[in-house]
C-alpha cells in the first residue's frame, strides 16, 4: 500500500550512533537511509514511500546508545495526518507524546496479518468530524506497531 511518511530524528551529539543509518542496510527490518539535516543539535530525515519498508524503526532506534536518550525526539508524518506526531523516550521505550488538540484515529483492525499494520490517522478532532466518520473505529484497533 502506498502512503507516503517522512520521519525526522532530532538528537542531540548523536552523529555517531546515526551514522551507520545513512547507509543502506539489508539487515535492518525497515528499508532506506536516513539523511543529515545540518542542523547544530543534530537532525536527520528519511521519506518512506510505502508502510512496509518502515516496519520496525521505533524498535530499531529504541535499540541505539544514544548518548542523550531523554532528549532524542522523533517526529512522524504520515501522509494524511494534520501534523508531524512526536515520540520521546519513556523508560527506553518511544512513546507517542499526546498534542494539544490533536488526536489518533484508527481504522479497524484486518482480519489477516498479510498487510502492515496501520499507524492510525493524527488529525484534529474537526478534520475527523469532517470525514465520513463510520470507518473510524475505537475498538478492532491493530495492536502492532505500524513503525
Amino acid at each position: 500500500m502506498s502512503r507516503i511518511a517522512q520521519v525526522i530524528v532530532l538528537a542531540p551529539h548523536a552523529d555517531e550512533v546515526m551514522e551507520p543509518l545513512t547507509r543502506w542496510d539489508d539487515s535492518r527490518s525497515w528499508q532506506g537511509c536516513f539523511k543529515a539535516l545540518g542542523l547544530f543539535a543534530g537532525g536527520w530525515v528519511i521519506e518512506f514511500e510505502r508502510m512496509r519498508p518502515r516496519s520496525g524503526l521505533l524498535r530499531h532506534l529504541e535499540s541505539l546508545a544514544w548518548p542523550h536518550p531523554e532528549s532524542v525526539q522523533v517526529l512522524i508524518h504520515d501522509e494524511e495526518d494534520d501534523c508531524f506526531g512526536l515520540w520521546m523516550m519513556r523508560e527506553g521505550v518511544l512513546t507517542e507524546v499526546p498534542l494539544p488538540g490533536h488526536r489518533r484515529f484508527y481504522t479497524a483492525a484486518p482480519d489477516t496479518d498479510e498487510f502492515p499494520p496501520e499507524p492510525g490517522l493524527l488529525w484534529r478532532p474537526e478534520t475527523a468530524a469532517s470525514t465520513n466518520p463510520s470507518w473510524i473505529f475505537t475498538s478492532r484497533q491493530d495492536r502492532r506497531p505500524a513503525w
